[in-house]
């Protein structure tokens, strides 16, 4: 047979403590419960209640609202790459376009005055030239209408030398060289479209965060 030890039961325990003399060493903890309150304590309670109501909520919006803003911040981060990209693609595009418009305007108006670009090389060059006894003059195209008006342009430029013409078909059109005693100067509305073509993809590229040139020509 099985023997189990007795249960000892405190039907009644107290926790104030008393010395020899009757004196409390150490105080119950025990509270009773409060079973009744008065309206004013009610109406304290109340509003206690209703402020640490107040106060949690407003707790709770303002970490939602952290919560919210930093969710906010992150979306950003991730989709800045992209916007970048995208921004200068579209920076990129917009540059080629003005370029093409630009090509078609110069070709027109080179198409109308052909001669124009030289015209103004000798109106900038009046005084390198004035000087000089002679210039010469490389072009296509120079039929006799073109070599009056350029023989024209010079003399109001303040030159009063020989002009020589040497007509030559391998040059585009509106491209010339001038040349005289001490100094050259030429043109090629090709290599001038692709140098601005050149520089403007540099600029890109620099605004986009990598400024290395890219394989810029070196032609006047």
């Amino acid at each position: 047979m099985t023997q189990t030890a007795p249960i000892v039961s405190r039907p009644f325990a107290f926790d104030t403590e008393f010395d020899d003399a009757g004196t409390v060493v150490r105080a119950s903890t025990f509270r009773p419960m409060k079973r009744a309150y008065m309206p004013a304590e009610v109406e304290a309670l109340v509003a206690q209640a209703r402020l640490e109501a107040r106060e949690a909520a407003l707790a709770e919006a303002d970490s939602i609202r952290a919560m919210g803003l930093a969710a906010i911040g992150q979306a950003l981060s991730d989709a800045m790459p992209t916007l970048q990209q995208v921004a200068q693609s579209h920076r990129e595009q917009s540059a080629e376009l003005a370029l093409a418009a630009a090509r078609v305007i110069a070709s027109s108006a080179l198409e109308r005055m052909p001669q124009g670009p030289l015209q103004s090389a000798l109106e900038t060059l009046g005084q390198e030239i004035d000087a000089t006894p002679r210039l010469v003059v490389r072009a296509s195209g120079l039929d006799d209408e073109a070599r009056t008006k350029i023989e024209a342009v010079a003399a109001d430029a303040g030159f009063t030398g020989a002009v020589a013409f040497r007509d030559d078909p391998s040059l585009p059109a509106a491209a010339f060289a001038l040349e005289w005693a001490d100094g050259r100067a030429d043109f090629d509305p090709g290599a001038v479209a692709e140098r601005l073509s050149t520089a403007l993809r540099s600029a890109l590229a620099a605004e986009a965060g990598h400024g290395e040139p890219l394989s810029p020509r070196s032609s006047f």
